[in-house]
């Protein structure tokens, strides 16, 4: 398994994984990325600006994706709570989606592990991650926290006025 920057010439590609994943959170009544977020233009943006990583197994299937954002992320500037280490030395990760056919053989498992590994090459400074996951979204929680990362606040309003979600960090 490997993960690598996704190319402008696959947009449709990771379109087509987000689109998935917005029907796989439908499918479980959850609220997150059912309106018009992700959308096509924040992912072309994404591979644009080289956040958006592939997920790929080792005969180079696509598996899956995901987003690395240098800081500063102003999606938490309205954060409720408080951080582990205040710092401007961290990633976000966003956008955190497996092909629904390959559910249940442990790739999001794997993809964490190996967004570390991935992380710690590319961003050599960084002294935390930071991510965050719908209230709802019970599996992302459970993955985020099997991880190591602790819960230190809430932001409101990302997907419905009073809907939150949880935001977490693991310091490395």
């Amino acid at each position: 398994m490997y993960l690598r920057k996704a190319r402008m010439e696959e947009l449709d590609l990771v379109c087509d994984i987000i689109e998935d994943g917005k029907q796989q959170l439908a499918d479980a009544g959850i609220d997150q990325w059912q309106d018009d977020y992700p959308n096509r233009n924040i992912i072309k943006g994404d591979i644009e600006d080289g956040r958006a990583v592939i997920y790929n197994s080792d005969d180079h299937e696509t598996l899956g994706v995901a987003v690395i954002n240098e800081a500063p992320d102003h999606a938490y500037d309205t954060m409720e709570g408080e951080w582990l280490r205040p710092s401007d030395k961290y990633v976000t990760v966003h956008r955190v989606a497996i092909f629904s056919h390959h559910q249940g053989k442990g790739y999001a498992s794997k993809l964490f592990r190996d967004l570390f590994d991935y992380i710690a090459e590319n961003h050599s400074t960084t002294d935390s991650i930071r991510i965050d996951t719908h209230r709802d979204n019970t599996k992302m929680q459970y993955l985020i926290e099997k991880f190591g990362f602790k819960r230190v606040g809430k932001i409101v309003g990302v997907y419905q006025p009073t809907d939150y979600c949880y935001v977490y960090e693991k310091l490395l």
